[in-house]
């Protein structure tokens, strides 16, 4: 990585480069990686997908997996906007990921400030869904990026509120 440049780490709707170019248009996705004792869960509600996000909670013996980005440091404000800090949603967080050659790296990612308890993801309460849309941009960036075919299964399992909102830049 360039010394003018920052990882991502990406579980959520920026594992799709459609949308983390949005306003990243110079990210680089490198490919895959996990973050471990971490486990994917959603709360929440963001109106521009009309469901629950996702979020990241601390959890020994589970793992994440994602997409490993480099960011311009110039472009660290358009990451931090698209991720809703400045409306106080998520925070940035500096975790350790590895790689899929076992090469081990801090990375930036984001976790919501309002905090949830871990619950399976097949028995989500309605309001911690997410939208079919969401997920679904999820799905098709876990495909995009590579991660492995027994997360993109439990990917595909979790339930969602079946809310038919769909964002413009899904409708090009």
């Amino acid at each position: 990585m360039s010394s003018n440049c920052i990882c991502y780490f990406a579980y959520g709707s920026n594992l799709l480069a459609k949308r983390m170019h949005l306003l990243n248009p110079n990210a680089v996705r490198y490919g895959k990686a996990i973050l471990k004792d971490y486990s994917l869960t959603f709360g929440g509600y963001a109106s521009f997908w009309g469901g629950s996000p996702a979020d990241i909670k601390h959890k020994v013996g589970h793992n994440v997996w994602g997409a490993l980005w480099e960011i311009k440091l110039d472009d660290l404000s358009n990451l931090d906007e698209q991720e809703g800090v400045h409306e106080n949603f998520y925070y940035p967080l500096s975790v350790e990921i590895e790689t899929s050659n076992g090469t081990k790296l801090k990375c930036r990612t984001y976790q919501q400030v309002q905090r949830f308890e871990y619950i399976n993801l097949t028995k989500l309460p309605d309001v911690r869904k997410p939208s079919k849309s969401y997920l679904n941009t999820i799905i098709k960036g876990a495909e995009e990026t590579g991660l492995p075919t027994d997360y993109l299964h439990f990917l595909k399992a979790i339930p969602t509120n079946d809310s038919e909102i769909i964002p413009e830049f899904l409708k090009c």
